[in-house]
């Protein structure tokens, strides 16, 4: 079977690239994903899958049934959204509209998708169940899993799978993660109210620009010294308003933020945390102030049992040199771990960096590029573990 896959996403291979290249000239931002579903779904319709779209808003769910009576239902995930970047690559199938552009890869991961299933209709005689394709809207804004589950893209799944593209390791070659994938991301808004007053005269004032400073400094310093250094946290503020002019002291100011954590118990007790030690600066000074804590998605932590399907899928296909078991989580995050709250699942990373350039640009730059023979790795792995899920108890 593992050669039967492998010749067929072969074969495939030059129509794959064109979808890619397809998708990536024509972005669309979250939730306005509606050319590329409708593309998206009159690939699968042509493949014969029975396709529904309109899931999850902009999503699109197709499925393939296997000729067994095995119950277990696999659904395969990925995304289609694009960023508002400017695309600087020069590439001849770059980004025609102004200031979109698939920086995160989710052009490959769609492709990646539509390769998994074109290659799995034409063996469906030999698989063991029911297979569900998510093409999902809306990641980059961590809201479009919830509006496919919401719509019930998870019912009766037994199992998740995901991929996701990763430069930081050349094309050709596969990642898996045992447990923590990413890191869970949560929304934090910090007000700190003070008195206004003149510039020349602080003392008569309570300066919220100057609190908001010590705020963010202490949240920092108090994270190296009371948060367990094994279970990290990184706390970002991205934002900050307040203050009407150069000679008045603000009597008010709002700061926005990130807050990223790996470990559940970790997270818990961080909207507690936060706010205590706000309170405690504001109360030195003299000020008042709001916390609002935002619980934004989990951690995306991959099943035992599915990562080994994974990684032996992978390795039976390429060889075990060319996978690689991931030693670091990502801070990064991913609703793919919404999914999860359903059904156990895993994600690997499809490596796509170029081996023969110095600088493989990240994730959300605007001159990052993927190695296209990265696709077939992708299908092909997706495709095979697939096979196998229903050949394991």
């Amino acid at each position: 079977m593992l050669t039967r896959i492998q010749d067929l996403a072969a074969k495939l291979a030059p129509r794959l690239i064109e979808i890619r290249r397809h998708i990536h000239s024509h972005p669309e931002l979250s939730g306005q994903e509606y050319q590329t579903a409708a593309f998206v779904a009159g690939v699968l319709s042509s493949s014969g899958l029975h396709v529904q779209e309109g899931v999850g808003k902009t999503g699109v769910i197709a499925e393939l049934q296997g000729t067994s009576q095995d119950n277990r239902l696999l659904a395969i995930r990925t995304d289609m959204d694009a960023l508002p970047i400017q695309e600087r690559t020069c590439l001849e199938y770059a980004s025609r509209a102004e200031g979109i552009m698939h920086a995160c890869g989710h052009d490959v991961h769609t492709t990646v998708g539509l390769g998994t299933a074109m290659v799995l209709s034409q063996v469906a005689d030999e698989l063991g169940g029911k297979v569900r394709f998510l093409f999902q809207p809306a990641e980059e804004i961590a809201q479009g899993a919830s509006w496919m589950v919401k719509d019930g893209a998870m019912e009766n799944v037994s199992a998740v799978l995901g991929v996701h593209v990763f430069p930081s390791i050349p094309a050709g070659s596969i990642g898996v993660r045992y447990g923590a994938l990413t890191a869970a991301a949560d929304d934090l808004e910090i007000i700190i109210i003070g008195e206004s007053g003149h510039g020349a005269r602080p003392h008569e004032a309570i300066d919220a620009i100057w609190i908001a400073s010590q705020v963010i400094t202490t949240l920092q310093q108090a994270i190296s010294r009371t948060q367990n250094p094994l279970r990290p946290v990184v706390l970002s503020i991205g934002k900050i308003s307040g203050g009407r002019a150069p000679n008045v002291i603000a009597d008010k100011v709002q700061m926005l933020g990130t807050v990223r954590s790996l470990h559940p118990e970790t997270r818990a007790h961080l909207p507690n945390w936060i706010e205590n030690v706000v309170a405690n600066v504001c109360h030195t000074y003299g000020a008042s102030y709001q916390v609002n804590y935002g619980q934004g998605v989990p951690s995306v932590q991959n099943d035992y049992a599915l990562t080994q399907l994974l990684q032996s899928s992978a390795e039976e296909a390429w060889s075990s040199d060319r996978v690689q078991v991931l030693p670091e989580p990502s801070l990064g995050a991913e609703d793919f771990s919404i999914y999860l709250e359903h059904a156990p699942g895993s994600m690997f990373r499809l490596g796509v960096g170029y081996k023969d350039r110095i600088i493989n640009y990240p994730l959300h730059h605007p001159e990052f590029e993927v190695d296209e023979s990265a696709i077939l790795i992708g299908v092909v792995t997706m495709a095979y573990a697939a096979y196998k899920y229903w050949q394991q108890d």
